[in-house]
């Protein structure tokens, strides 16, 4: 049952003021509701709002309505997009805006930011305004709506498209909105005789080029409707509209063309549907906290983006906002090897290198705190740089790291040492590298960051400060110690946890892990290599051995130990492609007898069988496993071992 609105008669009420932060929720006075309607009008009263229509909004963005430096980018999707401006069509409230103007006085002190006008899914970074001779709004609620209003109007959406990759020019669509003016959203839907399907969607969509207007479809560019800001104009524009229907389109499509572009010119051009209150306080702790109360609804804030802007308001001498994307976009794509960090981890690595209490709450953004790791922050840096370009040489990345926590303890050690790469050029350099990787290596695959791994890193930062003191080696054998200690479990590879190890598959991150323990090899980032199925997984497969004659039972045995460890191994992406497809018993015929010890391929020739598979597995499995447990302990313990 739907009740009908009320008439507000000769009231202005800026429903848009109501504390609503879904611009989907429709306000409805019901007739009989005199009190509830006399509560919202006299708050809006009080509330010193302003009202104004969308088109003179859009002509004031990027001309005197700016971003400040502690919002977060534009994350809105293609699809909240489009359901925006379908609300508008429908006259639903969208809430309301906050804005504050900045003195100018006070416009150097703070870094300001245009809003993306075409924006790329999956951007970060907005452009930094230049405001000079400019009067200065920053919006501090409502960036995503009117960033939304911007793109559908005058702007574009580019968006990957589906199956292909990322880093392809050709994936990229640049799609500007456009509506079907014949779409009757009163009308059901074909097909649908839900409830819902009384009010349908307008027919608003994105496409990359202007889509035909076929029978049955008459689409425009809904940016067209800014050409028409007098009725002369717009009522000539939609004369022209209506001559392009067939012949054969009916009254009814006439009238329903006129209603949507009336509706759409009315929405956009008269209707004043932007409601904002406007602070003129110089304050920024107070403005910073009006920002936070703000957007403590809609697209929430989060953790790392009110962390950002407490970094923001007191970094003042730099952007702090430009200085963490763009070092976390470094991280990400300008190394030798992709990496998948965020702000989050680069902020919580402040305040535990700069020895600070580490855990990622508000409370610790101190302005003492802030103080500090500003002053930290090229070291912390250099540090953090250091630490991926070591653990991208060992060959981990986003691929197969599983812990971005874990490379926590690693940064605080070449921060306090302050060295470079650890490039074992030195007797130091080699014996420490080679600590990091075992110790992290094993921490990954004992899961020993995963959870709230707080405790874990406080205890990790704890021993290397300890350690330190005494000398400057990676305390390697200490930290297996403490942790193990601190998680009352194993947290290096032992008889304890081989186990578990042992039961990692092909497919997961952790299977590059620990095939790469059983190498000599350090400097795996230097030579791409490629994870192999020592018998092919192609010939692996219940109906080829089906057809070798080979009982079901034993089929399913094979089958199951195709993606063990024990059928795994790492082969640079030459050997890998010269190895393709071929029958494992005829390939390693062209190996030398080295090749067989370095992979631990067992030597006993009638396992090298495809059907022998499940036995082979076993056998491997057993070398690996003494490998493994021959790491355990000091770098130098196991050098001595081997000399032994």
């Amino acid at each position: 049952m739907r009740s009908s609105a009320k008439s507000l008669g000769s009231y202005h009420l800026c429903a848009s003021t109501i504390p609503d932060h879904s611009f989907t929720t429709t306000l409805t006075l019901l007739a009989d509701d005199t009190r509830k309607f006399k509560q919202l009008y006299w708050i809006n009263l009080a509330m010193p709002y302003t009202a104004t229509t969308i088109a003179t909004t859009i002509d004031k963005i990027n001309r005197s309505y700016f971003l400040p430096a502690i919002q977060r980018p534009f994350v809105w999707s293609a699809e909240q997009v489009l359901s925006l401006f379908d609300s508008l069509m429908k006259g639903y409230p969208i809430s309301s805006f906050l804005f504050w103007d900045v003195a100018p006085e006070n416009k150097p002190s703070w870094q300001i930011y245009k809003f993306a006008e075409n924006f790329r899914h999956g951007e970060v970074h907005n452009e930094i305004a230049e405001t000079d001779g400019r009067d200065v709004t920053l919006v501090l609620d409502g960036q995503q709506r009117l960033t939304s209003l911007l793109i559908g109007l005058r702007g574009s959406f580019t968006v990957k498209a589906k199956n292909k990759r990322w880093d392809s020019p050709s994936a990229w669509q640049r799609k500007r909105l456009y509506v079907d003016l014949l779409t009757d959203p009163a009308q059901p839907v074909a097909g649908d005789e839900t409830e819902e399907s009384i009010e349908n969607p307008y027919g608003f969509e994105l496409f990359e080029n202007a889509p035909p207007s076929v029978p049955g479809r008459l689409w425009i560019k809904v940016g067209e409707i800014l050409n028409y800001p007098g009725d002369d104009a717009f009522d000539k524009y939609k004369d022209s509209l209506i001559d392009k229907l067939p012949e054969t389109a009916s009254r009814q499509d006439e009238k329903t063309v006129k209603r949507n572009l009336d509706r759409l010119h009315r929405t956009v051009w008269k209707d004043e549907i932007i409601c904002y209150f406007t602070e003129k306080d110089q304050d920024y702790d107070r403005v910073l906290g009006i920002f936070v109360r703000a957007n403590d609804g809609g697209t929430k804030l989060s953790k790392s983006d009110l962390m950002l802007s407490m970094i923001s308001s007191k970094w003042t001498d730099i952007s702090a906002r430009e200085e963490i994307y763009s070092f976390v976009d470094m991280l990400n794509t300008r190394l030798d090897r992709k990496n998948e960090v965020n702000k989050d981890f680069v902020m919580k690595a402040c305040l535990l290198l700069s020895d600070l209490d580490h855990v990622y709450q508000v409370k610790n953004f101190t302005n003492h705190n802030l103080e500090v790791m500003r002053k930290n922050w090229p070291h912390i840096k250099a540090a953090l740089r250091r630490t991926f370009l070591l653990v991208n040489r060992f060959g981990i990345d986003r691929e197969t790291l599983t812990s971005l926590n874990a490379l926590l303890p690693i940064a605080y050690y070449l921060y306090k040492i302050d060295t470079d790469l650890l490039e074992g050029s030195t007797a130091f350099d080699s014996r420490n590298s080679e600590r990091i990787r075992r110790w992290l290596i094993s921490s990954l695959l004992n899961g020993v960051f995963g959870g709230n791994s707080d405790g874990t890193i406080g205890s990790s930062r704890n021993t290397i400060h300890a350690s330190l003191t005494m000398d400057r080696e990676f305390p390697l054998t200490e930290l297996y110690s403490a942790l193990t200690k601190q998680r009352k479990r194993a947290t290096n590879i032992n008889p304890e946890s081989l186990a578990n190890v042992m039961e990692i598959k092909y497919g997961q991150k952790q299977t590059f892990l620990v095939l790469s323990l059983l190498y000599d090899e350090k400097n795996w980032g230097a030579v791409p290599h490629h994870l192999d199925h020592i018998f092919p997984k192609s010939l692996i497969n219940r109906r080829t051995l089906m057809g070798m004659n080979i009982p079901s039972s034993r089929v399913d045995k094979i089958l199951e130990t195709a993606d063990r460890v024990g059928n795994l191994q790492l082969l640079t992406s030459h050997d890998n492609l010269i190895k393709t497809n071929q029958k494992f018993e005829e390939w390693i015929q062209t190996r030398d007898h080295s090749f067989l010890a370095r992979h631990l391929i067992p030597e006993d020739r009638h396992l090298w069988d495809l059907r022998m598979l499940p036995e082979f597995v076993a056998a491997r499995e057993k070398l690996i496993e003494k490998r493994l447990l021959s790491l355990q302990g000091d770098v130098i313990d196991t050098i001595s071992r081997a000399t032994a």
